[in-house]
């Protein structure tokens, strides 16, 4: 620990090597929170309508998700997928690491989001859910309405929770190629010939993004529980 030397990452390293790696972990972690949302309401309305040819499907793709790690799902993807498919997008192979860390984000999150939706939805009491059949809405009216309103409210907390995990694990998408902010450390340190200082500071950056969003959340845990 005396031979550390952490000068060397001065604001023109920080802003040349990681700041870029910054931007891609939070584009990242928005993009796969609001698509992994997105799909896991719709994935959690068809575990819940009832219809097995819905939910089957809905419940074998959560399970699945569920039960692979996640880097495995990153390299599945951006191994298996043609070259050809990235042509038709902007940037083409040049961003092909990026394409498969943004959909494979969102569709392997969407799985735990449904979790987290269909456990809010249920929370809803039934009472207000008969309330809008007797009042003549139909199923989606009822969920756009009344019932996802306040669900959405109650999984609050928990929907931020795991967006904070999934930044953590913006940090895997170094298995494909992809300029995260951890990728940023790595490239200065092996430049300057300082790995174990930029290992170290990337750990305390993680950790402060991380604790600070965390103590958010709780704030925001708090007043929400205070309004009720």
């Amino acid at each position: 620990m005396l031979g550390l030397d952490l000068t060397f990452l001065n604001w023109d390293v920080l802003s040349k090597f990681v700041l870029g790696g910054l931007r891609f972990s939070v584009q990242l972690t928005v993009v796969a929170t609001l698509g992994g949302i997105l799909l896991g309401t719709v994935l959690a309305l068809m575990r819940l309508s009832g219809n097995k040819v819905l939910a089957l499907p809905a419940t074998i793709y959560v399970n699945g998700m569920r039960s692979i790690p996640l880097v495995m799902v990153i390299l599945w993807f951006f191994l298996l997928v043609p070259s050809w498919v990235y042509g038709y997008l902007p940037g083409g192979m040049n961003n092909r690491a990026e394409y498969s860390a943004y959909i494979t984000f969102i569709a392997f999150e969407a799985a735990y989001f449904s979790e987290i939706m269909r456990a809010g939805i249920q929370s809803i009491p039934r009472g207000q859910v008969f309330a809008g059949q007797a009042l003549g809405m139909t199923y989606a009216q009822n969920m756009r309405l009344v019932v996802l309103p306040q669900a959405f409210r109650n999984m609050l907390p928990v929907l931020l929770t795991q967006t904070i995990i999934l930044f953590q694990d913006t940090s895997l998408v170094y298995a494909i190629g992809a300029y995260d902010m951890l990728k940023g450390f790595t490239t200065a340190g092996k430049i300057y010939g300082r790995p174990e200082e930029a290992y170290l500071l990337a750990a305390v950056v993680y950790f402060a993004i991380c604790y600070g969003l965390s103590w958010s959340v709780k704030r925001l845990q708090a007043k929400i529980a205070i309004v009720r």
